[in-house]
């Protein structure tokens, strides 16, 4: 299964790292980051393959809902198909 994690709030050290690490704690292999900060503001789209995983993805996004709002930011992980679907024209 493929994924796409957003996350965007106040710059802060510790962000990547602390989504990173839940990912490579339930065994999900990030493929691509692309990552920015503007004005002060971080923002962060990471493409990652879950197939190997064995968290369920509703878990694994209130794993990273959570940590979002411990540091501050916001985290949306959603399936590739669902987040195409919603942003094609």
């Amino acid at each position: 299964m493929k994924l796409i994690v957003t996350v965007v709030g106040k710059d802060r050290v510790g962000i990547i790292a602390a989504v990173t690490k839940i990912l490579a704690d339930n065994n999900v292999n990030i493929l691509s980051i692309n990552q920015n900060i503007l004005n002060g503001f971080f923002n962060m789209i990471l493409f990652a393959e879950a197939s190997e995983s064995k968290i369920q993805l509703v878990d694994l996004q209130q794993k990273l809902r959570d940590q979002g709002e411990a540091i501050g930011v916001e985290i949306k992980t959603q399936h590739q198909d669902i987040f195409d679907a919603m942003h094609k024209i």
